[in-house]
């Protein structure tokens, strides 16, 4: 495996690349850019890098279904760091370029989302046109393709390009989540402000099937932090889900929750404990904390081996 390599989603100029360039180890690793999401992380199954960094979910437009439907789908890969990074975008063109003047805008698809009310107060009439990343639009409009790009202003420099407008968002503190992906491994160290990922199928369609996998949650004191749905591909209907939840692995109460959503589903995909981004650390509920588990199992155990499983009062 090529040790010293991060992809990410390229080219370079993209949030995706400075997100990246927030964690420290990035300073010693050769940072190499994708075309897409499912190239980056096809590099990391090939073995040409080690790990990649996408983007997995916007505060305004949602889930990134190219990631999220690549991180459920071939070969297993897992989740090992978070990112998250305020998001703003400027209108990028070329030099002299007025506002009159532009007539058409690219950008990725989640961008247009977080600029949708800037389009019709400031340009209307602009066609819009989807770029496979924001920084790959603003090589359009360096390239006469197009008249602007919404992209990070960082990019503006690398394009030959200037900002017309800065700041822009439609939603205040836009934030978009990224992920590190590497190959399965033992997950990262429990930091006690965490995150569990997996995916999940369900082993029928019926009535309450989803209401079962989200009650092992509940019954353990497990707080979700994401749900989200996703064709399978299989018809019409057939659905699986990946879901974020509070917590690692390690912790009694999250191993618990997916010990019984591995005997409930048809399929369960673990795709990573990995500290949280926020530090946030999660309180548990009276009764779900490691010492309730393992004094539930102290007690199950006297109980198989006729020692007295309670006190002389009958508590």
């Amino acid at each position: 495996m090529t040790s010293s390599r991060y992809a990410y989603l390229g080219p370079e100029g993209t949030f995706t690349e400075a997100a990246l360039r927030t964690l420290p180890e990035a300073a010693t690793r050769e940072l190499v850019p994708m075309i897409s999401v499912p190239a980056a992380l096809d590099a990391v199954r090939q073995g040409e890098a080690a790990a990649a960094l996408v983007p997995i979910e916007n505060s305004v437009e949602g889930g990134v279904l190219a990631t999220v439907d690549e991180l459920a789908s071939g070969r297993p890969l897992m989740i090992y760091r978070e990112v998250l990074l305020p998001i703003t975008f400027s209108l990028l063109v070329r030099p002299g370029t007025t506002l009159d003047q532009v007539k058409t805008v690219t950008g990725h698809p989640v961008a247009q989302a977080q600029v949708r009310r800037w389009l019709v107060s400031h340009l209307p009439d602009a066609q819009w046109e989807s770029a496979a990343s924001n920084a790959d639009g603003a090589r359009l409009v360096q390239e006469g393709r197009y008249d602007a790009a919404f992209a990070g202003e960082f990019a503006a420099p690398k394009y030959g390009l200037e900002p017309l407008f800065s700041d822009i968002h439609d939603a205040p503190n836009a934030t978009t989540r990224f992920v590190l992906v590497g190959r399965p491994a033992r997950p990262a160290a429990r930091t006690g402000a965490d995150k569990t990922s997996v995916a999940l199928w369900l082993r029928s369609d019926r009535p309450g099937a989803l209401l079962e996998l989200l009650q092992e949650y509940m019954a353990c004191g497990v707080n979700l932090m994401r749900i989200e749905s996703r064709p399978t591909g299989e018809g019409i209907g057939r659905y699986c889900f990946q879901v974020d939840c509070e917590g690692h692995i390690t912790d009694r109460r999250v191993g618990e929750a997916l010990m019984g959503l591995r005997r409930l589903c048809a399929s369960v995909r673990f795709l990573g404990s990995y500290p949280r981004a926020d530090g946030v650390r999660p309180t548990p509920e009276a009764g779900t904390t490691d010492a309730d588990f393992l004094a539930a199992a102290d007690w199950l155990n006297r109980c198989l081996d006729g020692r007295p499983a309670e006190s002389e009062d009958g508590r």
